[in-house]
């Protein structure tokens, strides 16, 4: 099994991995210090299992557990033991290791999560980005997740290594690309109408010739995309 090790302490960490050495068919794969970082890392690599601390600065445990999507296995570290049961709301937190943490507790804790089932997709109460609703988006700006309503997201626009991501209220830029950020957007909102741009379909004010009209902006629709914004329109 591959594990990854979130933890602010590097003692803590360095314990862990400790533990983690003397099981012969578990692998740390990497450490972090914040769960910010751990998510990004988890968007691009399967991890079997999380060791994670709770109390943590600015994006706690818990957090990180309410905004993964499709959760490996989470294994909670820490010394606050009131958290023990309510711990048990999430599915996919499989175990709960109070500290210190002796060898014989962590032994228990492996063979309880190579016994467990793996948790469901969307098991968690939120995802990244987006909330078992529906209805919300989390984006990483700075090491901080920032939560927007997808109803007030007007216009997305490719920057380069950026994209600018436009709301009713304010203009945010993230460092990722306009492919990756479509992937987590429901059909049902939002459509990409030019190599550069997706939009939301339902803020389009006016449409003319080969542009849409968003608020004051105007948004190029290119010639392959325009018959799929035809189609999802509701024509008289």
């Amino acid at each position: 099994m591959n594990c990854i090790i979130i933890d602010d302490e590097a003692a803590a960490r360095a314990i862990v991995n400790q533990l983690c050495s003397k099981i012969p068919d578990l692998d740390v794969i990497e450490e972090f210090d914040n769960a910010i970082d751990a998510i990004k890392f988890l968007n691009q690599q399967d991890i079997d299992v999380v060791f994670l601390d709770i109390h943590m600065p600015g994006f706690s445990g818990v957090d990180f557990v309410q905004t993964l999507k499709n959760s490996p296995k989470i294994v909670m570290t820490t010394s606050d033991s009131d958290f023990a049961i309510a711990s048990y709301e999430y599915e996919a937190i499989v175990d709960y290791l109070v500290k210190p943490i002796t060898h014989e507790r962590f032994e228990k804790c492996i063979q309880k999560v190579k016994s467990s089932s793996s948790p469901p997709s969307n098991s968690n109460p939120a995802e990244v980005p987006s909330t078992d609703t529906g209805e919300d988006l989390y984006i990483n700006i700075d090491r901080r997740l920032i939560k927007l309503k997808l109803n007030e997201i007007m216009v997305i626009e490719a920057k380069g290594d950026y994209i600018d991501v436009k709301t009713e209220k304010k203009e945010y830029r993230v460092h990722t690309t306009l492919k990756k950020i479509k992937e987590k957007l429901p059909e049902k909102l939002f459509l990409q109408i030019h190599r550069s741009y997706i939009i939301n379909f339902t803020k389009i004010i006016d449409i003319e010739d080969n542009s849409v009209l968003i608020e004051k902006n105007v948004i190029p629709i290119s010639r392959s995309n325009r018959p799929e914004l035809m189609r999802r329109l509701n024509l008289l």
